[in-house]
């Protein structure tokens, strides 16, 4: 369940995974739809996330939205939020994949919250494959 609160004039929410009140920005409204949406409705472990942390790109310091992990520690979805109003170009796309070649997870995905758009990476090929749907996180 999300919990919202006013603090000095603004709205706050709980984030779950940062375990921290955070501003309730366009942005944030997703990104907390897909942590509440990965750990309610794909059972995804809380321990399987991890939001908003800094990686180096290209001896660039980046913050990446929302990754999961597998059991074994290796990433395996990495997903870009935007605000509603952010059309998911070939930019957003690029953006994430900008990331993941620092996390180098199979799977990439942006969202608004109104739309979510996902990609499998080969590695091995360089192969770049749109998925239909929510990738499937079992395995």
């Amino acid at each position: 369940m999300i919990q919202i609160r006013e603090n000095g004039g603004k709205q706050e929410v709980f984030d779950v995974a940062r375990k921290k009140w955070v501003p309730l920005t366009e942005e944030e409204k997703v990104r907390q739809f897909l942590i509440h949406y990965l750990i309610e409705e794909k059972k995804t472990p809380l321990s399987h996330l991890s939001v908003e942390k800094q990686i180096t790109v290209d001896g660039m310091t980046k913050r990446y939205d929302l990754v999961v992990y597998h059991s074994s520690g290796s990433p395996m979805l990495v997903i870009e939020c935007k605000a509603p109003h952010i059309v998911l170009s070939q930019n957003v796309v690029e953006q994430v994949g900008r990331y993941n070649k620092t996390l180098r997870a199979p799977v990439i995905g942006v969202s608004n919250g109104q739309n979510s758009i996902f990609f499998h990476i080969d590695f091995e090929t360089e192969k770049i494959q749109y998925i239909d749907g929510w990738p499937d996180l079992s395995h």
